[in-house]
């Protein structure tokens, strides 16, 4: 019962580091500074972009698997240019804006859209 949780954390950190190796390659080819990410031109939409929005996306879900006080179970993960949207269900409000400030305290995250409910059911699992 307790392998699953652990083969959770070590499929994150295998891709932590194969996405976070595939930024590195990409932010070495592009000398642009993190502050022209923080306001993206139309035409600021490529590859690059992509594999920053994957390697925020899985610190993100890496952060929210590690926090002890959030159950990440059911809390999904989306991100666009350094905007993270998490939806789905958590168990109680404090859980809802702990998640929130997880998300907020990770590295390239812009904005934080804060879409989880609130469910008692999510408790039960």
């Amino acid at each position: 019962m307790k392998a699953l949780p652990l083969l959770k954390i070590a499929a994150v950190a295998a891709s932590l580091i194969y996405v976070g190796a595939a930024a590195q390659a990409a932010d070495s080819s592009t000398a642009s500074s993190t502050a022209a990410a923080s306001a993206p031109s139309a035409s600021s939409e490529s590859l690059g972009q992509h594999i920053s929005d994957g390697t925020v996306t899985t610190k993100v879900k890496a952060a929210l698997m590690t926090a002890k006080d959030v159950k990440s179970t059911h809390i999904h993960v989306k991100t666009r240019r350094g905007i993270v949207w998490l939806t789905g269900s958590v168990p109680t409000s404090d859980e809802k804006t702990r998640a929130q400030e997880v998300a907020e305290g990770v590295t390239g995250v812009h904005e934080v859209k804060n879409r989880l409910k609130i469910s008692e059911a999510g408790s039960a699992q």
